[in-house]
């Protein structure tokens, strides 16, 4: 078996584009980003705890990191700002190539798709219909790894599509997906080839070659509750 190619991460956290100005900048981008996923592996979640995790294991880290004695520690304001403005679609994107790199699927697994918006991005509070962004993930069952994640913003896509779009981004590896009444249409099953295949559905095709999404996910019901 072939070892999957290594992933830089430190590389990759630097090619998120800085929103901030170059003036007044005292802690890099791709650092801070490090802190959040380190701090969050190790069980600290959210703008203090993650302030503290700094704090706490400073220099292990300015020694693992490789970064200048002199370096200031990132406060509990500073990941705050950052994780309110910066722009997370590459952070989705960099996630979705350490997946499809290290994450083998190697016998038949159950895959489920589930979407949660993002707090900061909500806007239009006082619209009847708010609007905000959402990820989309697709996580096993038996030990809930998410496999890839998708972006939605919800006035301008349908769950539906972007689900559509996560099953093609995964065809071809070994999975059953099970999808919720939200992620399905409410026509009936359509006569259709016993052929038909989960690239098939991600590009589109008509319903008349396609097994219907409803029927999927009832099918997928009845076997989760027998």
């Amino acid at each position: 078996m072939t070892q999957p190619q290594t992933l830089n991460l430190i590389e990759h956290l630097k090619q998120i584009p800085d929103y901030r100005k170059s003036k007044g900048k005292r802690h890099a981008l791709w650092l801070v980003m490090m802190l959040v996923l380190l701090g969050t592996l190790c069980g600290y979640r959210g703008y203090r705890p993650l302030a503290d995790f700094s704090q706490q294991r400073w220099q292990s880290l300015c020694e693992l990191l490789e970064l200048p004695t002199d370096t200031r520690i990132s406060s509990y304001s500073t990941f705050r700002r950052v994780l309110q403005r910066v722009d997370f679609e590459p952070i989705v994107g960099l996630f979705n190539q350490w997946s499809q790199r290290f994450i083998q699927l190697m016998e038949q697994t159950w895959v489920a798709a589930d979407g949660k918006s993002i707090k900061s991005t909500l806007t239009d509070y006082s619209e009847s219909y708010h609007k905000f962004v959402t990820t989309i993930s697709a996580f096993t069952h038996q030990t809930g790894v998410v496999l890839h994640l998708q972006v939605m913003d919800n006035k301008q896509t349908s769950e539906i599509e972007v689900v559509r779009q996560l099953i093609g981004a995964l065809a071809g590896q070994p999975i059953v997906f099970t999808l919720d009444a939200l992620h399905c249409k409410k026509n009936g099953l359509p006569n259709c080839p016993a052929t038909a295949t989960l690239s098939d559905c991600a590009q589109g095709k008509p319903t008349d070659t396609l097994p219907h999404l409803g029927a999927v996910a009832s099918a997928c019901r009845l076997i989760k509750s027998g």
